[in-house]
């Protein structure tokens, strides 16, 4: 308990500017899907410069209301990202037309980072989904994120309600979790 009011102030003001990333840090360290009016909004993107999106105009979550997202952050010597990216692939045929992945390619190496770099390798890997470049890390850490990969499933009004991590295969666990999750989301509000 702070021991003056202006203690006591200043604890309330921290607070208070902590207060949504705490909410979307607990709500999203577990698998446990939050209910709509839980849920967090999902944080713009960080970039709106059209060199930083491959596959993609710049996008922000105006333009995408009314679909599901993926948010799915990797790079591209991740192995684990890598390969979890013919799942990825296999997604749009399955859930529609209303179903979106956006990819944030978050570099862990200087050459991850080369914009050519990226582009080559979307190309060996068949990725034709947007991708954001993420080099300063901004929406990494505007959503909290540690992990390559990581997955956020974001529903039709924008909002974060669920989070997975780890590389993924079809019709493995996380795979079929996931699946299930994004199904439920693109059947609300119908």
């Amino acid at each position: 308990m702070p021991s003056s009011p202006f203690a006591a102030s200043r604890a309330r003001r921290l607070l208070g500017a902590l207060g949504p990333a705490l909410v979307v840090v607990a709500l999203l360290g577990s698998h446990v899907a939050p209910s709509v009016a839980e849920a967090p909004h999902a944080p713009e993107f960080t970039s709106t410069d059209p060199a930083a999106w491959l596959n993609s105009p710049p996008l922000d979550w105006r333009a995408l209301r009314g679909k599901v997202v993926l948010v799915e952050f990797w790079t591209f010597a991740c192995w684990n990202c890598t390969r979890s990216i013919p799942w990825l692939r296999s997604l749009p045929e399955k859930l529609g037309s209303d179903f979106v992945i956006v990819g944030v390619h978050t570099p862990e190496f200087a050459h991850e980072a080369e914009r050519d770099n990226v582009v080559r390798k979307l190309r060996e890997l068949g990725v034709n989904y947007p991708v954001m470049l993420d080099n300063d890390y901004r929406y990494w850490k505007a959503l909290g994120n540690r992990y390559w990969p990581a997955f956020y499933l974001v529903d039709r009004g924008g909002r974060l309600r669920g989070h997975y991590r780890g590389e993924t295969h079809e019709g493995d666990e996380r795979a079929l979790a996931m699946e299930s999750e994004l199904r439920g989301l693109l059947s609300e509000g119908r």
